[in-house]
């Protein structure tokens, strides 16, 4: 089928694209090594169940979470869903 400029397959292999770049991303934040017993933010104590449950855990669950929302805010995503934030 003729698509004009686009090859076939040319849009999914954007999205491919896509996913692929996102999961690379989240793989590359993920924390590494052993878990802190404090915060390196506060220094408060990281309690043992969410040292154990997150390995390599840096942050307590408040300075995370601001951690998460700071990082969310500058991703520069277009999340809007339309066709063109999907097809970079």
């Amino acid at each position: 089928m003729a698509t004009g400029w686009a090859g076939d397959g040319a849009v999914q292999d954007q999205i491919d694209a896509t996913v692929k770049d996102a999961v690379e991303r989240a793989r590359s934040r993920l924390a590494k090594g052993p878990s802190r017993a404090r915060c390196e933010d506060c220094g408060e104590s990281i309690p043992e169940a969410r040292r154990k449950a997150v390995p390599g855990v840096r942050l307590c669950v408040t300075c995370q979470d601001t951690a998460d929302r700071e990082s969310r805010a500058s991703s520069g995503y277009n999340r809007r869903g339309s066709k063109d934030s999907q097809l970079r």
